[in-house]
């Protein structure tokens, strides 16, 4: 018995037309935007997929190759941190998107560093019962553990996936537990040896503080020595002389007027009185008085 050809309605043949325009402009011209602009329009035109109407076959097949054209070029563009909200602007809800588009995204992200950003998408996806109905689902899980949970350190939220898959039996379940056992010690290794180092770096950093604050205590303790020595030494001076130098500094700097005549001389009075105060106050404390 013959099959039937498919037959292809007005909007998915648009927008197949669409996809291989799209797939010449990223392969051929390596013309990613416009290559992304076709993928935008064969989705707009084919709609979204809203979980409760049907979407023909061949509809959701185009469109999800237009997703798969768009990624690339999104990629190709250095634009990936947009991968995912571009994706969910034509699936609304994570676990409605295709097969290909999700195991795109895990490898995308994980290729990036990124894998974080799959976590909530990957949960929503693998929990969803009709997903666990399709050919794909064991391939999927086993990407999204060692590309996403297990980079990651989410072991637990790994083992519970792998108990809950009917799709394992029960030797390919112990293999993937094994796995994730292992990778739980390679982790635990890991963090035992960053925090040694962090140690040690630590266990650095105070012995080389210790070592300045010791040369800056010395530097301090000899500082004070010289102020209370310098203190000590100003100590021993007459108040009598000081008192002296500074009431004449007084007198000739604020009370005269310089420019006044008649306080030249007394000025100049002043002047030689205030040098023998200051060569009394300036004379050694230990020098003998003179005698008369």
């Amino acid at each position: 018995m013959r099959s039937e050809p498919v037959t292809w309605s007005p909007v998915a043949a648009q927008a197949a037309s669409l996809l291989e325009e799209a797939t010449d402009l990223l392969v051929l011209h390596r013309d990613f935007a416009a290559a992304l602009e076709r993928c935008e329009a064969g989705c707009d035109s084919l709609g979204t997929a809203s979980g409760t109407s049907p979407v023909p076959e061949s509809s959701a097949e185009v469109k999800c190759s237009l997703c798969v054209v768009g990624i690339q070029a999104l990629a190709e563009m250095n634009r990936w941190r947009e991968v995912l909200s571009w994706v969910l602007q034509y699936y609304h809800d994570p676990e409605h998107l295709p097969p290909k588009v999700l195991e795109l995204c895990i490898l995308l992200y994980s290729k990036v560093k990124e894998p974080q950003v799959m976590l909530e998408v990957g949960s929503s996806w693998f929990r969803d019962q009709s997903n666990k109905r399709l050919p794909e689902y064991g391939s999927l899980l086993e990407l999204y553990l060692l590309h996403a949970l297990l980079p990651l350190g989410r072991f637990e939220a790994a083992e519970e996936l792998v108990r809950s898959c009917d799709v394992f039996d029960s030797e390919q379940q112990q293999a993937f537990l094994g796995t994730i056992s292992e990778s739980r010690c390679q982790w635990t290794q890991r963090e035992d040896r960053y925090s040694a180092a962090e140690q040690q770096e630590d266990t650095a950093t105070e012995t080389l503080l210790g070592a300045v604050s010791q040369k800056l205590l010395a530097m301090l303790t000899f500082l004070r020595r010289a102020l209370r020595s310098m203190s000590s030494h100003f100590s021993l001076l007459p108040y009598k002389k000081m008192l002296l130098a500074t009431f004449l500094l007084y007198l000739v700097v604020v009370r005269l007027d310089p420019a006044s005549p008649t306080s030249l001389p007394f000025i100049y009075k002043l002047v030689q009185l205030f040098r023998q105060a200051w060569a009394a106050v300036s004379s050694p404390v230990h020098r003998s008085p003179v005698q008369d």
